[in-house]
């Protein structure tokens, strides 16, 4: 059994850069309409479990993308939520903003360090935050929880929680799923995902 109460993970809906293969890391842009559709979809998933809302506790990136997901996401469960900024996505410094052919004409080699390591290139950015960094952040937040808990988040800051929660490596954290419209859930019975 793991030593941390259960989560429900959610990945923030999509955005204008997401849709245009933008790094966004600790910048903002703001969600598709198809990304708004995908915040709605969670709080439906949510909205369908069997649980009593009123034990849960709720978070959620101070990022814009991330909390107007929880807006919708949690307004379908009641609940508000609390921003955190241990719950931000991983910093991407010089990357931000930036595609992948555009990071590759600065930084020659990032295709190929990408297709090497799909997740761990995430944490080589100039000006960025190393894996230990977000790592200690996602840590410190885990270890704060006192009880069920519905997290909204960003695709790295999620496989980091959900890896640290599950007790893998980095290795581990690379092969979870990632995704969004969908929830994560966390608890004794494992590790599954939910979409509707």
């Amino acid at each position: 059994m793991t030593q941390y109460p259960e989560i429900l993970v959610l990945r923030h809906g999509q955005t204008e850069w997401n849709r245009e293969g933008r790094h966004q890391g600790q910048r903002d842009s703001p969600l598709t309409d198809h990304g708004l559709q995908q915040a709605r979809d969670q709080g439906t998933i949510l909205a369908a479990l069997d649980a009593d809302w009123t034990g849960f506790d709720a978070f959620f990136s101070p990022q814009l993308r991330a909390a107007r997901t929880a807006e919708l996401a949690l307004g379908a469960i009641n609940k508000t939520g609390r921003a955190d900024d241990r719950l931000k996505e991983v910093a991407f410094g010089a990357w931000e903003g930036r595609t992948p052919d555009e990071i590759e004409r600065v930084q020659p080699g990032f295709e190929k360090a990408r297709d090497d390591d799909p997740f761990g290139v995430h944490f080589h950015s100039p000006g960025g935050e190393n894996f230990a960094q977000m790592a200690a952040r996602c840590q410190s937040f885990l270890s704060d929880l006192q009880r069920p808990t519905v997290i909204v988040c960003h695709g790295i800051t999620s496989r980091v929680l959900r890896g640290l929660w599950l007790g893998t490596d980095s290795d581990g954290m690379s092969d979870l799923p990632g995704g969004q419209g969908c929830v994560f859930r966390l608890n004794d019975a494992g590790h599954t995902t939910l979409t509707l």
